[in-house]
């Protein structure tokens, strides 16, 4: 099939079966507006601080959990395995201890630990749905409002009960399960297909950064201040940004009140073969699709990864390398600050490959996709075998978690590459099934390692890393870069 592509006036002959017949590829290309103070790009930096302040109100409990929790009740540590000695060392530095103390043994901190993965869960394709009927401005500014809300009532719900809090946490899982089908809901409207990376790696990097700046600095909170003050401080700041959100931020740059015309038409212009007009969801014919199952295996498979580098590896660490890395937060947040830097710039190199070197869409995020999940699923798997060496670890980790970053401009934007119209609804579904391991994921691994062995742990991550390259290989043999029939309503495949 042969896809002319920009850049030239000459047609570029694609090799590769099932290559791109997006639309928008079959015709000249408007001239690109700056990007310097333009809508787009603003939007793009006011989700940046959504997303950074998302996270961070996602993470901040469970630092603050370790403060809240009496010595007495918390993890029994572990007794059977003596292979490494111990790392860890204890500072002598004056801290705040007038946090109020409760007792919940490890069961009941894992219930509160998880609570948020099952209201997470519920409103991802409602929230996509929604999004496209509604648009995403007033779907994510108010779930990332509702989030900050019950997260400045988290102390008090901690007061009244275990159960108040478990419900709390609930409820700041339903708030965020919509902001990120609402993201790209909002991204179907704004983002240029051959801007697509940029800006939503840009937009979606703040979840990393929220990662990197909270762990430590709640930890910072607990020690010197208060660890109610975690919760005060980063509510009170997604109250403000919600302001912000609502006062800068359109749904469509049709109704923009500060764009200008030439953005405007620029943008527009791009996707104007790209976007559907009918009003119903062709729910059958995007639930047959190959291309959707292929993100969906993606995802699922890159999530299980991700959460077991999140919440297993560095229990690993502690119990068998015997090295207790929430001692430094510097430590625990060097992971995701890799993964930052990946992203951002993950995001305009797979730009610069489809527009400058003429690569089509599929093999841009074929490939991105396959170096961050096979990636990851190595140094998981190295980490099995690394002895006692605890700085290793903390290396492989961060190399695998900042590998990891390719996907965001791999399969994790693929949506809007095959259904622009529908990609927060596509993104609801693929995240729905994505949360899964972040529900069973740890689980399956506490079962694993009853007695806390180095062979046991080896385990968890060969079955981690299997399912990781499984994804990988699905999405290579079954990933897609063009527009679907079913996503745009009177549009027809022409063959050369």
């Amino acid at each position: 099939m042969r896809t002319p592509v920009t850049g030239g006036g000459d047609d570029y002959l694609e090799s590769e079966e099932g290559a791109d017949r997006t639309p928008l590829l079959n015709e000249t290309q408007p001239d690109a507006v700056p990007a310097c103070c333009s809508a787009r790009y603003n939007l793009a930096i006011l989700a940046f601080f959504g997303f950074f302040l998302l996270y961070a109100l996602r993470v901040n409990l469970s630092v603050a959990l370790v403060d809240m929790v009496e010595p007495n009740t918390s993890l029994t540590k572990n007794t059977t395995s003596s292979v490494c000695p111990e790392h860890s060392s204890t500072l002598n530095v004056p801290r705040n201890t007038t946090g109020k103390k409760y007792s919940w043994d490890s069961d009941t901190q894992g219930w509160i630990l998880g609570s948020f993965f099952y209201g997470y869960i519920v409103t991802q394709i409602p929230g996509g749905y929604l999004a496209s009927k509604i648009g995403g401005k007033f779907l994510l500014g108010f779930g990332i409002f509702g989030t900050s809300l019950f997260t400045l009532f988290t102390p008090l719900a901690a007061d009244l009960g275990v159960g108040y809090l478990i419900a709390v946490r609930a409820l700041e899982g339903l708030g965020e399960g919509v902001t990120f089908p609402a993201m790209h809901a909002m991204w179907s409207s704004w983002a240029p297909p051959l801007e697509r990376s940029k800006l939503l790696s840009i937009s979606y990097a703040g979840a990393q950064l929220g990662t990197v700046v909270s762990l430590p600095l709640s930890g910072l909170i607990c020690y010197y201040m208060n660890w109610v003050y975690v919760f005060y401080i980063f509510g009170a700041l997604g109250i403000l940004w919600f302001f912000f959100w609502i006062w800068l931020v359109s749904d469509t740059p049709q109704t923009h009140r500060r764009i200008s015309h030439t953005e405007r038409e620029y943008i527009l212009s791009s996707l104007k073969d790209q976007l559907s007009t009918q009003k119903s969801v062709p729910w059958e014919p995007m639930l047959k699709s190959i291309p959707l199952w292929a993100i969906v295996v993606a995802h699922f498979s890159y999530n299980w990864t991700f959460y077991t580098l999140l919440t297993l590896l560095p229990t690993y660490m502690k119990e068998i390398l015997r090295f207790d890395v929430q001692e430094n937060g510097l430590l625990s947040a060097l992971p995701y600050f890799g993964c930052w830097v990946c992203i951002i710039l993950s995001g305009q190199i797979a730009d610069y490959l489809r527009e400058k070197r003429n690569l089509s869409t599929v093999c841009v995020r074929k490939t991105f996709t396959l170096i961050g999940m096979i990636g990851p699923a190595v140094f998981l798997v190295a980490a099995g075998f690394i002895g006692c060496d605890y700085t290793l670890a903390v290396v492989f980790l961060t190399i695998s978690t900042t590998l990891g970053g390719f996907c965001t401009s791999g399969y994790s934007i693929n949506h809007l590459d095959i259904a622009p119209s529908y990609a927060g609804i596509l993104l609801g579904i693929t995240n729905s099934f994505a949360t899964i391991p972040g529900m069973v994921g740890p689980v399956i691994a506490k079962l694993l390692t009853h007695h806390n062995t180095m062979g046991e742990w080896q385990t968890v991550f060969y079955i981690a890393a299997s399912i990781n390259l499984f994804g990988a290989i699905f999405f290579a043999l079954f990933g897609s870069g063009e527009v679907q029939d079913w996503a745009v309503s009177g549009y027809h495949m022409h063959r050369n």
